[in-house]
């Protein structure tokens, strides 16, 4: 019986990181492609365009699974987190990408953990040992290396600040949605939020068809259903899992990979360059994740005792 619950368990944990390297590669994927649909579309309206694929494909898998309605409370729930998760995120950095590199964005994207921590700290009790503090604060270190070598830095209303803005969207999205996984599945709430953030996205929906029916198209076209379909459907659907097997503080450490998958997409799709504060503040980001994954695991006395996060 025991062997039967450890060959779970190590089931369990395999899809959980499969599920994270599914999430690092179309989300970094997502980066440049951000960059390039934006050379089209306005910042709302590609995230409104984008959405709609999303929506669709959540629709369509609800009308097939029927999974449970949220109840009132949840629905309310979900709805911020689309709000914040969805429109807001993608909103602000679609926007700070006109003047940021796919890289670099990613890069500050991931300040998130460090704030998905704190919230997570505050609201859901999450721990993390001193370690683990320790490597998100190596990790932070890195990504202000990337901020400063980009236009403005981070002055409020520059590129950096709207990229950065989009973090703590992120993290808020992140640790809002956590209590809701269990009720729901990963896949359920993955649906639920991507139509919540459609819905608050739709008013800008006008404004991209033109763009889509437009002669010559293809592009524009072929890039929102690639950001529509893999890092928004597919992405959005493993990272819940994964958040919900890792918890919020400890999965949120896992994105650091992203910006690594960003910058090499970017220069080898767009000719981006990695310069000299892209390289070392990525290494220094991978390095914090090293730590936090290698050092900064809770005990098993302190996962007893509950003063850590959900244990693996």
């Amino acid at each position: 019986m025991t062997s039967l619950s450890s060959a779970a368990v190590r089931r369990a944990n395999a899809a959980a990181i499969f599920a994270v390297a599914v999430t690092v590669l179309s989300w970094g994927s997502a980066f440049p492609m951000i960059r390039v649909a934006m050379r089209d579309f306005g910042a709302l309206e590609l995230a409104a365009a984008r959405f709609a694929v999303a929506s669709a494909l959540a629709l369509a898998w609800l009308a097939f699974r029927r999974p449970p309605p949220p109840t009132r409370a949840d629905a309310g729930r979900f709805l911020v987190c689309g709000l914040i998760g969805i429109s807001l995120y993608n909103g602000l950095l679609n926007q700070g990408e006109l003047t940021v590199s796919a890289g670099a964005a990613a890069f500050i994207v991931n300040v998130a953990p460090i704030l998905t921590a704190i919230l997570a700290t505050v609201f859901l009790r999450e721990r993390f040992s001193a370690w683990g503090w320790g490597g998100a604060l190596v990790s932070f270190a890195g990504v202000g290396l990337i901020a400063l070598g980009q236009p403005g830095g981070l002055a409020f209303g520059g590129g950096a600040s709207l990229v950065a803005g989009a973090a703590l969207c992120t993290a808020s999205y992140f640790v809002l949605q956590r209590p809701l996984v269990p009720r729901y599945g990963a896949l359920a709430c993955t649906a639920y939020t991507l139509l919540a953030g459609a819905l608050f996205l739709s008013p800008f929906l006008p404004g991209a068809l033109p763009i889509l029916v437009a002669p010559g198209a293809t592009r524009a076209a072929a890039t929102v259903v690639a950001l529509g379909v893999f890092p928004a459907a597919i992405g959005y659907a493993a990272w819940t899992y994964a958040l919900g097997r890792f918890g919020a503080a400890r999965a949120a450490n896992f994105l650091y990979l992203v910006p690594p998958v960003a910058a090499l997409v970017g220069y080898s799709a767009l000719g981006e360059s990695l310069s000299a504060l892209t390289l070392v503040g990525g290494a220094i980001a991978i390095l914090g994740v090293v730590i936090v994954n290698s050092l900064g695991r809770p005990t098993a006395n302190e996962r007893l005792a509950g003063k850590v996060g959900p244990s693996l």
